[in-house]
């Protein structure tokens, strides 16, 4: 069954209660009131011992040696698994469409809507930088200071930046991986898609009876890692709160008063995409409900808000599209996998605010070509984006580069980049549902008509 007006898609039933407790809280409302906790003791012990080194030095111990372990092993059980699941879910959703004619179909109305989205978010942050102007008036001392503090990791950054080779000629090369082993060991997502998709184009070139075994293994891979999503979500919040602790204990808001417009222009286009873009569109193109929308997949938010990673969220992102909004599986298996790795909206739109900012502060004018050259390649820089945390940095400082902007001045928006990280991850992910939304709706009769072709 598709989305529709009414029900927003029909449930999937896997046979147990995995978004809430029978009896408790719903998981999401778990992991809202961790984030609560862990953000309402991190500021306040960041702003209780900021005056007392030595009690100061406790709570970086705590954040060290107990809530970053806690918080790590949670990611990591999430990192853990988006290999394989990227494999699966592609490889089958590939061989489930049935033939290259339905996939090149797919594939074009997937990417064009990922491109509109992103050419929207980026617009959005250029109006915005533009009339709020956060660089004007930047005060030198702040600058300076900002400099000297994360000047050596700016630095670092850099160097990641130029052993990437940025994004050219090479980007696309390397997309087809020598050996997919050592891609999917690097986490190289773009290789692993890219084998995923050959392989599951071959499964429907090959004789139905020899490809079916293949498609039933895969498949029984994808339902195990969504079960170990499971028992992973159980800890989400313990882990949400602990994540949130380390951040906020060791920044506060002593970082971000010093860019305090900057960060506000950054957080209200992502709220605009997030809120008012975004139900637009998934009433027009999906003909969702978007207050159902957004109640169904508050997990996934709260999922990538708490883990800043795109590809930490996926595997919840594919649960809640089959179990909560209805998406076949095969959509929801070709399409939220692409999303995870090429449509980074919300990254698209800090990149396009933070290069206009920072040529604000250091002076340099950006006329409408340079302006329309950072949207080229915000969007561009976006597909080429890992999706972990601050993945987005050293392929910005390109763009800042290619503008004639110092690179080197990432390093006055570094202090606060966590929590925009944790921002902009939200409408990544949440574009990445709407798309597969819209592709199952656009999709809904042949989808139907192949499924009672089979059936006969």
């Amino acid at each position: 069954m598709t989305p529709n007006d009414e029900t927003v898609g029909a449930p999937i039933d896997r046979g147990d209660e995995t978004t809430s407790d029978k009896d408790g809280l719903a998981l999401h409302t778990k992991i809202l009131i961790g984030l609560a906790v862990g953000a309402i003791f991190g500021i306040g012990s960041n702003f209780l011992t900021a005056s007392n080194p030595g009690a100061n030095a406790k709570v970086m111990w705590v954040a060290k040696y107990i809530t970053d372990p806690v918080g790590q092993i949670f990611l990591r059980m999430l990192f853990m698994v988006v290999v394989p699941l990227v494999f699966a879910s592609l490889s089958v959703g590939v061989a489930q469409l049935g033939d290259l004619k339905k996939l090149g179909r797919i594939g074009f109305k997937t990417f064009a809507y990922f491109i509109l989205v992103t050419v929207l978010a980026v617009a959005i942050g250029l109006t915005l930088v533009n009339v709020i102007k956060p660089g004007v008036g930047f005060s030198p001392e702040v600058q300076a200071r900002l400099m000297e503090t994360f000047g050596k990791e700016a630095e670092q950054k850099g160097a990641q930046a130029k052993s990437d080779q940025g994004f050219g000629i090479n980007t696309f090369v390397n997309i087809v991986p020598r050996n997919p082993i050592d891609a999917a060991a690097k986490t190289d997502m773009l290789a692993v898609i890219f084998f995923a998709l050959i392989f599951g184009i071959a499964l429907t070139l090959i004789p139905r009876d020899k490809s079916e075994p293949v498609q039933k293994v895969l498949e029984g891979l994808g339902e195990t890692i969504i079960k170990i999503v499971g028992m992973a979500m159980q800890i989400a919040p313990f882990a949400v709160a602990a994540l949130i602790f380390s951040t906020t204990a060791r920044f506060g808001w002593s970082v971000l008063q010093s860019l305090l417009w900057y960060a506000a222009c950054v957080i209200a286009g992502l709220l605009i995409h997030q809120f008012v873009v975004y139900p637009v569109l998934i009433k027009i193109f999906a003909n969702l409900n978007p207050v159902a929308f957004f109640r169904k997949v508050t997990p996934v938010m709260v999922t990538a808000f708490s883990t800043s990673s795109s590809n930490a969220t996926l595997p919840t992102s594919i649960k809640t599209a089959e179990e909560e909004l209805g998406v076949p599986p095969q959509i929801a298996g070709f399409v939220l996998p692409l999303g995870a790795t090429m449509n980074m909206n919300g990254t698209a739109l800090f990149e396009g605010v933070t290069c206009v900012f920072l040529a604000q502060v250091f002076g340099v004018q950006l006329g409408m070509t340079e302006q329309l050259i950072v949207v080229i390649l915000s969007v561009l820089m976006a597909v080429g984006t890992a999706g972990v945390p601050g993945g987005s940095i050293p392929l910005l400082m390109i763009v800042l580069d290619t503008v004639g902007v110092p690179p080197g001045g990432i390093a006055i928006i570094l202090g606060i980049d966590r929590i925009l990280d944790m921002s902009r991850t939200v409408p990544n992910v949440t574009g990445d549902l709407t798309a597969a939304c819209f592709i199952a709706r656009s999709e809904a009769t042949r989808l139907k008509a192949g499924a009672q072709a089979s059936a006969e």
